[in-house]
């Protein structure tokens, strides 16, 4: 049965283009609206990826056992209701309990979605696939800032229909994944082979957190007065590096190239927290962009071949949840630090996680193991 690959990819995309508006929105909009400062903000750019974390396991259980296609829709449902619960929000409360929402709908259109698309796909061209249907979640996660930069006040309601339209491109499609694999046992959700990846992916993630959580902040604090553009510089690099670089994983192996982008990533950041002008923020921020766009592709490839191809929508869906779990940790723990010991301090811990990011792939077993 064919998948409709190019209409998936599309509605991921829309749905990852609200969420990456959405983060550029936030660090104004929380204290413009309810107050707070760093802390707050933070806490609302992170808090969605903890729903994200947790939904994205079970999402690829139910893909994997061929739900994917009522799934991918709820996500889109729940994205929506996300968004229009942020634009509505009476108080902080309400906001972030609508952030949850629209996270858990964001890991179900996703961690859904790709293994109905690996399902129709040979097992060797499984892993260069899935780092190119990444690009879906990844594109609108880097070019959702620059969306909602454009549509300015507009960007809550762009939220609600671009992940409206997400459930409305997967409701119209003709053709379900049918029936996959048996339902594992809840307690059997997490394959061996994926922990490690995953800690590798989740310690990047922070990096990341970090960055969407408080660059804004962080620039118009130091008055740089390059926030505007600052997102739209980091999603360019990292959209230009994922497309031209995506095939050195598979000439080089995830773990070379993971190695040395989160290397270029540790420079970027400590150049963020110590940038005093213009040119060497936007440098230091391009940086960025680059030493995250192949960290998800390598980690993928990593994945598969540790757990050697079996049960492909758990095995992604948890190892993108360590990221969902670092992003979520970076906002609020991030904004702590910059409360208490400042904006370049809490960039410079966020250079030590990339660091730390760096000795768990040099120390990782080259050898795959076997799935249970």
């Amino acid at each position: 049965m064919m998948v409709p690959v190019r209409r998936l990819w599309v509605a991921v995309l829309c749905g990852y283009l609200a969420f990456g508006a959405a983060l550029q929105a936030l660090p104004s909009y929380v204290p413009e609206r309810f107050g707070g400062g760093a802390l707050a903000s933070g806490t609302a750019v992170g808090i969605a990826f903890l729903a994200t974390a947790c939904g994205r396991p079970f999402a690829g259980w139910l893909a994997d056992a061929g739900w994917s296609r009522p799934v991918v829709i709820a996500g889109g449902v729940l994205a929506a209701l996300g968004g229009l619960g942020q634009l509505l929000a009476p108080n902080l409360g309400v906001l972030l309990l609508a952030r949850l929402v629209m996270g858990a709908g964001e890991a179900a259109l996703f961690s859904a979605a790709l293994p109905w698309v690996l399902a129709g796909t040979r097992v060797a061209q499984r892993g260069r696939l899935a780092g190119w249907f990444g690009l879906s979640m990844w594109g609108g996660l880097a070019a959702g800032p620059l969306l909602g930069t454009l549509v300015g006040d507009g960007v809550w309601w762009a939220v609600v229909a671009l992940s409206a339209a997400s459930a409305v491109l997967v409701l119209t499609t003709r053709r379900d994944p049918g029936r996959g694999e048996p339902l594992v046992r809840i307690r059997n959700l997490v394959p061996r082979g994926v922990p490690l990846p995953g800690a590798i992916i989740g310690l990047a993630a922070y990096c990341y957190g970090t960055v969407a959580a408080l660059l804004v902040l962080r620039l118009r604090a130091g008055a740089i007065g390059v926030d505007n553009v600052a997102l739209a510089v980091f999603a360019a690099a990292f959209l230009v590096v994922r497309f031209a670089g995506s095939p050195l994983v598979d000439r080089y192996g995830g773990r070379v190239v993971a190695a040395s982008t989160v290397a270029v990533e540790i420079v970027a950041l400590v150049g963020i927290a110590l940038a005093n002008g213009p040119v060497g923020a936007t440098i230091s921020t391009a940086l960025a962009g680059l030493g995250l766009a192949l960290v998800y592709p390598a980690c993928v490839s990593m994945t598969l071949d540790r757990v050697r191809g079996l049960r492909p929508g758990v095995s992604m869906g948890v190892m993108t949840s360590f990221w969902d779990l670092g992003v979520m940790v970076a906002g609020p723990l991030g904004g702590f630090v910059a409360e208490q010991a400042g904006f370049r301090a809490a960039f410079l811990v966020a250079a030590g996680a990339g660091l730390a990011c760096v000795v768990v792939l040099l120390r990782m077993p080259r050898r795959a193991v076997s799935p249970r």
